[in-house]
């Protein structure tokens, strides 16, 4: 498939070509705003926000090339958008979805990776949920981020020490 080719179709208004690009990376998509949010709900608006949002902005669209990378940071910023709004953060919920999900036994390994995340600042977890967990490389994370390279890598250094630290380890 053509992205570029795609992606400049639907900056002419091709609804038809928007559809195939983003269905071509639904999977990703889904992963990236499930990390974010935690929860498959959550992680379905957040995708559900991001369609609209490429609907009504893919004319802005500047490089057909980059259509990819740039979904993706709106996905990103959709699900920070759900994260900030979410009124009360219901662990029970979560537990039972994970239970029924994964099993006792992955559930309790999750929920303690969740805790032990909770020690790091904000950046410093979208660093490790990005590199670890969606297994990004450092230019990708910076450029989903915002911020430059090395601000990626001191993030992961600083989560890396901390999460060592609290799992009682030396660094």
């Amino acid at each position: 498939m053509d992205v570029e080719l795609l992606a400049g179709n639907a900056r002419n208004g091709d609804k038809e070509a928007l559809l195939k690009l983003i269905m071509d990376k639904k999977g990703e998509y889904y992963r990236l705003a499930y990390v974010y949010t935690g929860n498959r709900e959550d992680a379905m608006d957040a995708m559900e926000d991001m369609i609209v949002i490429l609907y009504r902005n893919v004319k802005k669209l500047k490089d057909s090339s980059a259509f990819y990378s740039w979904s993706k940071t709106i996905l990103v910023n959709c699900c920070k958008d759900i994260v900030r709004n979410k009124s009360r953060y219901t662990v029970r919920e979560e537990i039972e979805e994970e239970v029924y999900e994964r099993g006792f036994e992955r559930s309790e390994n999750r929920i303690d990776i969740i805790k032990s995340l909770k020690i790091l600042n904000e950046g410093q977890q979208e660093a490790i949920k990005l590199k670890y967990l969606l297994d990004m490389d450092y230019e990708s994370i910076a450029k989903m981020s915002n911020v430059p390279v090395g601000t990626v890598k001191s993030r992961l250094f600083t989560a890396l020490k901390k999460l060592k630290e609290s799992f009682g380890g030396e660094y």
